[in-house]
This record gives structure tokens, C-alpha cells and sequence, in this order.
């Protein structure tokens, strides 16, 4: 079956077998490596991507659900200037240790972002409540998730 998918500004048409998953289309056909494999089952928010703007699960979907549909992957976060806002706020706030579960968690803060530009503390960990994070006891996402709402705010 051949899908037609636009990811990270790049429109793509590509043949895949129906039960070919988006997050095995990104990451296996396409080579964009930054959405995680973990859990299959689409609750650990490791291979969040943003579909038309809104964050779901590639392991969840197949790719034929997204056939006509923007994706952005953490790959496409990074602009001609350089790191995204919250890409960098990952960095200064220390909102990553091993990495894994980054891409996720950012790529879900965007979502977060651009539905409620100022989020609240508890608004932040109710949206964000949804990814798993092992390693760093969620209060450097946290900070970043803050941190990148205040400098996305000054425009």
C-alpha cells in the first residue's frame, strides 16, 4: 500500500505493508532514529510524535492512519537557527539523563506549548503525566517544560 506523509517538512510517498506501523515507517524505512521503540503498546510516550500538530503514539498507529497527515519527529524540532526553544531548555535544565525518553517528552511540551502557551505547574504534569521517564525523577523536565514556555512567550 503507498502512503503519502509529509515529516518534518519533507513530503515523502512510500510503499509499506499494511501492518506497517508508523514508528517502524520513521524509524526503519525513513532512518529518523529519535522516535524510541519501547513498549509497543503506546502508554510510555517514548515514540510520541506530533500528527497534523497533536502528539500520539507511532507505535500505536499504522501508517496507512496517517496517509495525507504532517508528522513531526524530534529530528524536525531543530530550526535554520538552530535548537528549538524547548530543545535547548532540555539542555540548560537539565531535563534529560540517559536521553531516551527525551525526544518523547519534548516533542509532547510542544504539543503542551501550542495548545496552552503558559501552563501551570499542574497543567504540566498533567499533560506530561502521560510519558514515562526512568532516569531523572521528572523535576528537570519539569523545569524545562517551564523554562521553554517562558522564552517561547517572549516571542
Amino acid at each position: 500500500m503507498q502512503v503519502s506523509l509529509t515529516v518534518n517538512g519533507q513530503t515523502t510517498w512510500i510503499d509499506v505493508p499494511p501492518e506497517r506501523t508508523l514508528l517502524q515507517l520513521l524509524r526503519d524505512d525513513l532512518g529518523l532514529k529519535g522516535t524510541k521503540d519501547y513498549c509497543h503498546s503506546g502508554v510510555c510516550g517514548a515514540c510520541t510524535v506530533l500528527a497534523d500538530g497533536a502528539a500520539v503514539s507511532a507505535c500505536s498507529l499504522l501508517a496507512a492512519q496517517v496517509n495525507g497527515k504532517s508528522i513531526t519527529t524530534v529530528e524536525g524540532l531543530e530550526g535554520p537557527d538552530g535548537l528549538h526553544p524547548i530543545q535547548q531548555a532540555f539542555i540548560d535544565n537539565f531535563g534529560l539523563q540517559c536521553g531516551y525518553c527525551t525526544p518523547g517528552m519534548m516533542l509532547l511540551a510542544k504539543s503542551l506549548l501550542e495548545e496552552n502557551p503558559a501552563p501551570s505547574r499542574e497543567e504540566i504534569i498533567r499533560y506530561m503525566g502521560g510519558n514515562i521517564c526512568r532516569c531523572t525523577g521528572y523535576a528537570g523536565i519539569l523545569r524545562s517544560v517551564q523554562a521553554a514556555a517562558d522564552t517561547l512567550s517572549k516571542g
